[in-house]
């Protein structure tokens, strides 16, 4: 039996085209997108418009990052096939990629009626979903996708996030063990498990996590996730030398793999700064009124302040929202010119114009409540312009020690990268950065960008939390002092200690002494020690 007998994707194709379409086929499981696009071009010239030539195309478009090629191509794809679920899949990630999430999970939808049986429609609708914040949802969509696929070890680990998110633990935990039963050395699993720290690992997972650490035969990856995970489980356990040593290996690997750039980083806040000096009066000061940011560095307490917020009648919890960014970087692609530069020639209009598209992009946030949190703590690099955007927002810019702030980033696996947070320098000037942006800010509009302090709240907790209520213009409610107990999902590093009640020693930097010293340097450098 002939090839294209046997497998009904490659019906259609001459025979002179099978040996192309079965390298590229080859070449799409190796990687090699190059090749795919040459050899799946060269069947299109012998079988114009071939469906499963145009989704291995659209599949290697995809993985170069050219969205909306791939888009077009599965799309073309589709089009030739419509009943074909794996089109739909494919078309369905090139989807969300160019920014039209609506579109892809109706795409996923109808690859999942088309095989019901396969894991990936379930799998995508549930990652996509939970990066919206539709934690209930998502877990349902994960969960069709691990019983399907007890093997496929991304479902199952990201449905053990969103149970963690959920405030789900018991069952989440479940999840990373059986994640780590079928392969003791997944990174992503002990990264979860270490994650969970009101639940710390016991000192027998902390010998099987080590072991494995230690193995010559994983991945970059996963060695990285689980030296991150030792970190934790070592200081968990008091063996903080262990831990330093474990989280400066795995900060090293990943300070290789993408070297952050500090004083070209700098450099781009002095060009912010400048030019939202000076911006044009709002045609609407009440324009944001709906919005409190929450930004400043990671692990200073920002997500603590939203879920105080979060648990007031009036207020709906977003978490780490991309509009924002997403709304300046779309307005720079418009103008042909990277933001900053432009801002000199935006007026009063535009901005007006780009306020109202981010209050729009945000609308399902304030469906149940009629003001909401946006806690993607970066924005701080884009606060400047919120004055002339959205100008009665509230911009909240949350500060902690900045010891325990510079260790608890060190400590943190952040995965998007490069990152400021694997060297102790580049974490000291980053945080001197976000501190004098913020400043420029407050000097300019005060009445909108409070400080708050996290030791401020730890020591006095009901004070400090009427006097948070009263900056955001919302009435005292004693469900904030219950804030722990608040049902929502939260998708943040810190998703399990804002379940607990507040406690009044959070440090851990003290119990490393000395190992700390070059981190206190590094910020006495820079004026924050």
């Amino acid at each position: 039996m002939s090839p294209a007998a046997s497998d009904p994707r490659l019906a259609g194709l001459p025979p002179a085209a099978l040996p192309r379409m079965q390298a590229a086929m080859q070449a799409i499981r190796q990687g090699d997108a190059d090749s795919v696009l040459r050899l799946a071009g060269e069947v299109l010239a012998m079988a114009p418009e071939h469906p499963e030539a145009l989704r291995l195309i659209g599949i290697a478009h995809n993985a170069s990052g050219r969205h909306a090629q791939a888009r077009d191509a599965l799309q073309r794809s589709h089009d030739r096939r419509p009943g074909d679920a794996l089109v739909l899949i494919d078309l369905g990630n090139a989807q969300q990629r160019c920014g039209d999430p609506q579109t892809a999970r109706a795409s996923w939808h109808k690859a999942g009626e088309l095989a019901p049986g396969h894991p990936m429609p379930w799998y995508n609708l549930g990652r996509a979903l939970q990066l919206e914040g539709r934690t209930g949802e998502a877990i349902a969509m994960l969960s069709r996708a691990v019983e399907l696929a007890p093997d496929f070890m991304p479902a199952r680990i990201l449905l053990g996030d969103a149970l963690v998110h959920a405030g789900r633990f018991e069952e989440a935990d479940a999840h990373y063990r059986e994640a780590l039963w079928r392969n003791p050395a997944c990174g992503d699993a002990w990264r979860g498990l270490a994650n969970m720290k009101v639940r710390p690992l016991s000192d027998e997972d902390r010998e099987q996590l080590a072991l494995n650490h230690s193995r010559a035969d994983i991945g970059e990856p996963d060695r990285v996730a689980m030296g991150y995970a030792l970190g934790k489980a070592s200081e968990d356990h008091g063996r903080h030398e262990e831990a330093f040593a474990a989280l400066q290996s795995a900060n090293a690997r990943l300070q290789r793999e993408a070297p952050w750039d500090a004083a070209g980083f700098s450099a781009r806040v002095d060009a912010i700064i400048a030019a939202t000096a000076q911006l044009p009066a709002p045609i609407d000061p009440a324009l944001g009124g709906e919005v409190v940011f929450i930004v400043g560095m990671p692990r200073s307490g920002s997500t603590l302040f939203e879920q105080i917020l979060a648990a007031h009648p009036q207020v709906e919890g977003a978490s780490e929202l991309p509009d924002l960014g997403n709304v300046l970087d779309e307005e720079s692609a418009r103008r042909g010119r990277p933001f900053p530069e432009w801002i000199a020639e935006a007026d009063a209009g535009d901005w007006q114009r780009l306020g109202r598209d981010y209050l729009q992009r945000t609308a399902r946030w304030r469906e149940r409540r009629p003001r909401f949190t946006d806690k993607m703590p970066e924005n701080w690099l884009l606060a400047g312009v919120l004055r002339a955007m959205l100008p009665a927002a509230t911009v909240l810019e949350t500060r902690r020690d900045p010891l325990e702030t510079a260790w608890s980033c060190y400590k943190q696996h952040f995965y998007r990268l490069p990152h400021f947070s694997c060297d102790f320098d580049d974490i000291a000037a980053f945080m001197r950065d976000s501190q004098r942006a913020m400043a420029a800010r407050r000097e300019r509009d005060p009445a909108h960008v409070p400080l708050q302090s996290y030791e401020a709240l730890l020591r006095d907790p009901e004070t400090a939390i009427r006097e948070l209520l009263d900056t955001c213009g919302l009435a005292f409610d004693p469900a904030c002092l219950a804030f722990h107990a608040a049902p929502r999902s939260v998708r943040t590093a810190s998703a399990t200690q804002v379940r607990q009640p507040l406690q009044a020693d959070t440090g851990r930097a003290g119990g490393y002494g000395a190992l700390l010293d070059p981190l206190r340097a590094a910020l006495a450098r820079v004026g924050l020690s």
